[in-house]
């Protein structure tokens, strides 16, 4: 008896299967999708059967690349703007888990692609094969009614025909974002503007804590410990005669990209993807870095996360970029966050701000020991210990491997916790150390974490305004309230806003239409 009719039904559970993977949804369309799969493979076979096979393995890899983005990002894949995105993820898994894990993640990547076409092709055969015996013939008609058959049992797989449109659309709109995007950059009023932030007569330290967001607030888990922390800075930093404003921003990243929300600050416009990103550093705009510069600034960049060639800083405002390398650490890392927040501070102080004869700085500081894998976590030490990093050494190799906290959600979540307590314990304790004559302080994360991690959907995070009452006073028309806890349900303000705000309202000129 030939084996026909079963290997009939097996391949056409098999790309039954794969027309049903998640994410996609939607009523009803194995009755259209399979049964028309299945006939053009019988009617014509090699040529379609190859065709098949690239569209629906291209179908699968686009499922699992969404499955994976929803998972780390919050949002799905987007093959135009994300495939850059590699690079650094492999960079992270080098940094948090090793070379060794990072060649095993590639190789499984590798192997698991291999895997799917070769299912794909052997699915196919039966079904394009030209020996159609009688008993072949009735089971592939047996099949193909019992797929027609599905949907009024109330059995129904995924739309991917509208899945696939989705992502074709997604590409288009996506180019024509990017033309816009272009054009809002060449529009910009404060462009050769004079006199702008005359109003400041201080450094400004644009401060960026890793995956601080709106579940610090909102969500239970974290909150209890992060409010503890804050209400406990703001009276120690009223105490010193600092006044503080606070709100909530909408950031255009959730779980990573930090850059995005660097970049979207600075340059007053919505960068949400590494395509647009790239557009905005081509496109000539003036960041408020180069606007501050032009102000009698000097602007500078302490980003201790870059430790590779960054050449489109050249590109952003700075006079002095200080990645890593020139920080001065010569502590052990702690896994892939290459020193604690509060060397990278006490280094940016050290570095630019010791000279009483220098010009006002204008800074960006973007703080690394809240990002994952959050093991281990540092604690503060008195800051007039803080010498070249070798004394974090004992706290780099203590506590859990990333390998112990990953295998556990809810320890993840602890990590997560603790590591935002840190930065936020760090940021603030450096920001009262300064006193009313220290910097103006525009302290905010950059991004939340994953909603699995954060326990939060929300790309929302908050900014404090740390100064001087004459200065921090001048945010009150951003719908911002004193303290540091914003009220609970308070709008978040779109990140790109920023640098219009920061301008206009520290600025004595009348703001340009």
């Amino acid at each position: 008896m030939t084996r026909a009719p079963l290997r009939l039904t097996l391949a056409a559970a098999v790309l039954a299967a794969v027309l049903a993977l998640p994410p996609v949804s939607g009523p009803g369309i194995l009755v259209i999708e399979l049964p028309l799969l299945l006939a053009a493979l019988c009617l014509i076979g090699g040529v379609t059967r190859v065709v098949v096979t690239v569209a629906l393995s291209l179908l699968v890899v686009q499922k699992i690349a969404d499955l994976a983005m929803q998972q780390a990002l919050g949002r799905s894949f987007n093959t135009v703007a994300d495939l850059p995105l590699i690079p650094a993820s492999m960079n992270l898994i080098t940094g948090s888990f090793g070379q060794v894990a990072a060649v095993g993640v590639a190789l499984i990547a590798a192997v698991a692609a291999c895997g799917i076409i070769w299912s794909i092709w052997r699915a196919t055969g039966p079904w394009a094969s030209r020996d159609w015996r009688p008993q072949t013939r009735l089971a592939a008609l047996a099949v193909c009614i019992v797929t027609l058959a599905l949907p009024m049992a109330g059995l129904h797989a995924a739309d991917n025909g509208a899945y696939a449109l989705s992502k074709m659309q997604l590409a288009r709109q996506t180019v024509a974002d990017l033309r816009n995007l272009r054009r809002a950059a060449a529009e910009d009023p404060f462009a050769g503007q004079t006199g702008l932030l005359d109003r400041i007569d201080r450094d400004v330290l644009v401060i960026f804590v890793e995956s601080y967001g709106r579940a610090s607030f909102d969500v239970d888990f974290h909150a209890e410990r992060h409010l503890k922390t804050l209400r406990h800075a703001q009276a120690r930093l009223q105490g010193t005669g600092l006044s503080m404003r606070s709100g909530f921003l909408s950031a255009p990243t959730q779980g990573g990209q930090s850059w995005l929300s660097h970049a979207s600050f600075a340059n007053g416009l919505w960068v949400s993807d590494q395509t647009r990103y790239r557009a905005v550093l081509a496109s000539g705009r003036q960041s408020i870095f180069h606007l501050a510069r032009d102000a009698g600034f000097a602007t500078a960049a302490v980003m201790p996360a870059i430790t590779m060639p960054w050449p489109e800083a050249q590109r952003m405002g700075f006079d002095h970029i200080l990645p890593a390398a020139d920080l001065g650490y010569r502590g052990k890392p702690f896994n892939w966050v290459t020193m604690p927040d509060q060397f990278t501070l006490t280094a940016a102080d050290r570095m630019l701000r010791r000279d009483p004869d220098r010009p006002h700085l204008f800074a960006q500081i973007a703080l690394v020991s809240s990002h994952a894998p959050w093991t281990p976590v540092p604690h503060l030490l008195a800051w007039d210990e803080i010498g070249d990093g070798t004394e974090f050494n004992a706290m780099a190799v203590s506590g859990d491997s990333p390998r112990d906290v990953w295998r556990d959600r809810d320890r993840v979540r602890r990590h997560y916790r603790d590591s935002v307590d840190y930065a936020l314990q760090t940021a603030l304790e450096y920001a009262e150390r300064q006193g009313p004559d220290g910097p103006l302080i525009f302290l905010l994360g950059d991004h939340q974490a994953a909603p699995g991690i954060a326990m939060d959907d929300r790309p929302d995070v908050a900014l404090h305004v740390i100064g001087p009452e004459n200065l921090v006073a001048r945010t009150s028309d951003w719908g911002f309230t004193p303290g540091l806890i914003p009220p609970e349900g308070s709008d978040a303000i779109p990140m790109d806003r920023m640098r219009d705000l920061i301008l206009t309202s520290f600025t004595s000129a009348a703001a340009p239409s």
